[in-house]
């Protein structure tokens, strides 16, 4: 396995954000679950990378960097609660790993790196919702992940094609 390592981000500069856009672009046109639907242009993408940016710019989210060699290679979002009741949660979103890096055990250090910076921002309990019908609840199961609810047709990839919404929790 090629040396992998998951770093905190608290600010992204020109060069990264565009590492991320093109990260993101081709892990949604590669099929992945990451909230569009392929094909996508990094027009399509831009809005939501900037709303998560902000987020991770405002200090109250922190974006989990992998790194592959030194080279990004996936990376997902950790979104803090604005309720003072629910400062001890946090909701992981966009968790990916370039298409080019798949098959090699690096969304399980993605997540193990998600883990530990939540832990490490005194976060007792991680939640995620994943797309049905792709297989990345069994994947969240294998990390610790217990489903606590689903929203039928929720999220609609094509007409006629609507999947399931599945929330998940770990407690760390």
């Amino acid at each position: 396995m090629p040396a992998a390592a998951v770093r905190p981000v608290a600010s992204v500069d020109a060069a990264l954000r565009a590492e991320l856009l093109a990260c993101w672009t081709d892990v949604t046109n590669a099929g992945g679950a990451v909230g569009l639907v392929p094909p996508v242009t990094p027009e399509d993408v831009v809005p939501l990378l900037d709303k998560l940016l902000e987020g991770v710019h405002s200090g109250r989210n922190v974006l989990a960097l992998l790194e592959v060699d030194g080279e990004t290679a996936g990376f997902a979002s950790i979104v803090g609660s604005l309720s003072p009741l629910r400062r001890h949660w946090g909701t992981v979103l966009r968790v990916q790993v370039h298409p080019s890096r798949q098959g090699q055990g690096l969304g399980r250090v993605l997540m193990d790196g998600v883990h530990r910076i939540a832990r490490d921002r005194g976060w007792e309990f991680i939640h995620l919702t994943a797309r049905g019908g792709t297989g990345l609840d069994a994947f969240y199961r294998g990390l610790g992940y217990r489903e606590v609810g689903r929203l039928p047709g929720a999220i609609r990839v094509a007409p006629g094609d609507d999947r399931d919404e599945i929330a998940m929790v770990c407690r760390l």
